[in-house]
């Protein structure tokens, strides 16, 4: 700690640069008065840093707490610290082009006003989509409603988009609660940000789909006068993710490729897993694509990079980050380490490790190696002993026997805790409350044992898990987190994506002695699908052939929707059995949207 260089300035130089004005209130709230966002409660990260916090991790949520219109270069601007995510806006002959309209409607709408009280009221005439994730789309209706522009994102963005929130996305929602630590209060005690940006809107999310697609790297296009070249990225940070230039600013759009952290291989809060190799190797691309035609760097989050050098140490530094991860977890697995040992035996190189925007905040040493093992080899390290185990519950009650009951568990817990080892006391903890949920000795020392760890802790999200799973067991409700199946990312699923919505939320044992078949004739496309349920399993085709159905619906797509998300139409033309629907609907299960995660 005491060689990262705190002297350095020059981050705090960079954030404030271009400062134009702040939203004052940093307040924003939804219609019926809700607050969506609340950037002044993060007041307190002006005093000095205490002891609940790491010295580094103060640091960058000092960076990313800096709110308001900034100019990046002639013409470009950003709206920064009014959700997780930037908007930038860059001004054509007509209008402006806004780039990635944050999360939620009521943000992105107060940023666009913020820009238009200081430029005056210029009309959006483009939109653009870097990647995949709602935080850079979401916010797209607070904007522009989308008629007439040209929306431009990676090719494959709008599958991606949708796939990733409604699959696993009452899981990745609950965990991301923990991740952001959106249940915590903002205070020296409590959540700092999340490394990346200070947390997330709780507003409404939106989504204007694609009109068109970037897909390859080169391809030119012109947007109310304003020239772009775009680096298409796929596999790195998103799944369909890209990179552009605008020449005739010389700026460069580094996306989410290269911030001012380092970034997750694998979220916390779940999803693919990323490709470190990829990922360093457009990095590389981008500095022989763009380094001689760029004067300032900026990205979808954090500030931006200014002048030739500083651009291509950046961004060299991010390529070198993912690529040493990269290939020293796979030396290290091809001479037998698990994951594990590799993440424990892990250390930058020194250039690297001084370098802040290589630094944990959001992803982490540690959590990446894993993941990066994970890509290769699997959740299983090859240990025969790890191929069966039980469950949580079943293996810490067989640990707490073997360790004499749940009151030595606790005791060995407390003498770890006091000769520092606060990781093998969360682990025998853990142990004591899996075997007895009910022991609240166990319970409030684990408590205390996260909360200690997240406080100590340089990783915001590892901050936020902690102190999160602290709150958790000491008894605090845990509130339902907002969901991001919101209507217009609902629609934009394909047919296909529809029934593999439902075939996911099929309770298997009670289907296992259904028999049935449904055609759904969407009228409004001229389409008919198959969806046949055997052996607890909903099976769809396209254009089947065959025997007759049980039941034949004709419908629309949109009240294909309504049948399953509570607004069903009052009458269905339909031949056959209708009570086949019924049957259909009785086997569905909703997802639990607060399960519990650090307690049985």
């Amino acid at each position: 700690m005491a060689d990262l260089p705190f002297h350095d300035r020059a981050d705090f130089d960079n954030a404030e640069r271009g400062f134009v004005a702040k939203l004052t209130p940093g307040v924003i709230e939804a219609e019926d008065g809700t607050i969506v966002w609340d950037n002044d409660s993060y007041a307190f990260l002006e005093e000095g840093c205490p002891d609940t916090a790491h010295p580094s991790l103060w640091r960058q949520a000092r960076l990313c707490a800096k709110q308001g219109l900034f100019e990046v270069t002639d013409g470009i601007y950003q709206v920064r610290g009014l959700d997780l995510s930037n908007m930038t806006i860059v001004e054509g002959e007509r209008g402006v082009i806004v780039i990635d309209p944050l999360l939620s409607v009521e943000c992105a709408a107060a940023a666009l006003r913020l820009y238009r009280d200081h430029r005056g009221e210029r009309p959006v005439t483009g939109l653009i989509y870097t990647h995949s994730h709602a935080d850079h789309f979401g916010g797209a209706r607070g904007v522009t409603d989308g008629a007439g522009l040209p929306i431009i994102a990676p090719a494959g963005f709008l599958e991606h988009a949708v796939a990733e929130n409604v699959y696993a996305g009452a899981a990745m929602n609950r965990r991301a609660s923990y991740m952001y630590g959106q249940l915590l209060p903002h205070s020296p005690e409590g959540q700092l940000g999340c490394g990346l940006g200070m947390g997330t809107s709780a507003g409404t999310v939106s989504l204007i789909p694609p009109t068109l697609d970037i897909t390859h790297t080169g391809q030119q296009e012109t947007v109310d006068g304003v020239r772009i070249v775009f680096q298409l990225t796929p596999g790195t940070e998103a799944p369909a993710e890209m990179n552009f230039l605008f020449p005739d600013h010389r700026a460069l759009c580094m996306a989410e490729n290269a911030t001012h952290n380092q970034h997750n291989v694998l979220t916390l809060r779940g999803a693919l897993v990323r490709d470190t190799r990829v990922w360093a190797r457009y990095l590389t691309e981008a500095i022989t694509l763009f380094a001689d035609h760029a004067d300032v760097a900026f990205a979808s989050h954090h500030w931006p990079t200014w002048g030739k050098d500083h651009i291509v140490t950046f961004l060299s530094q991010q390529r070198d980050l993912y690529a040493y991860l990269h290939d020293q977890t796979l030396r290290l697995l091809n001479r037998g380490l698990t994951g594990t040992e590799i993440a424990e035996a892990m250390q930058l190189p020194p250039a690297l490790e001084q370098a802040w925007h290589t630094h944990g905040y959001y992803g982490s040493v540690s959590h990446n190696v894993k993941a990066i093992y994970q890509r290769y080899l699997g959740w299983f390290d090859g240990n025969p002993a790890h191929l069966w185990e039980h469950p949580p519950v079943q293996q810490a009650r067989r640990y707490v026997e073997c360790l004499g009951g749940t009151a030595a568990v606790v005791g060995l817990a407390e003498r770890y805790l006091q000769e520092g080892d606060v990781r093998f006391a969360a682990t025998l903890l853990n142990h004591a409350v899996f075997a007895d949920d009910n022991d609240t000795r166990a319970r409030r020392l684990l408590a205390r044992v996260y909360t200690r760890m997240g406080h100590g802790a340089e990783n915001a999200t590892w901050r936020n898990f902690y102190l999160t799973g602290a709150a958790e067991l000491t008894g605090r409700p845990a509130a339902a987190t907002a969901s991001t199946t919101a209507p217009d990312v609902l629609s934009a699923l394909t047919t296909e994506q529809i029934f593999d919505s439902l075939a996911i939320r099929v309770h298997g044992p009670n289907a296992w002695n259904e028999r049935f078949t449904i055609d759904w004739h969407l009228t409004d496309l001229d389409e008919l699908h198959r969806t046949t349920m055997s052996n607890g399993v909903l099976i769809h085709q396209k254009t089947p052939s065959g025997d007759r159905a049980d039941l034949t619906l004709r419908l629309t797509r949109q009240d294909l929707l309504g049948l399953f998300t509570g607004d069903a139409p009052d009458v269905i033309d339909h031949d056959g059995d209708l009570t086949v629907l019924q049957r259909l609907t009785a086997v569905l299960e909703e997802p639990a949207p607060d399960f519990a995660i650090v307690t049985p």
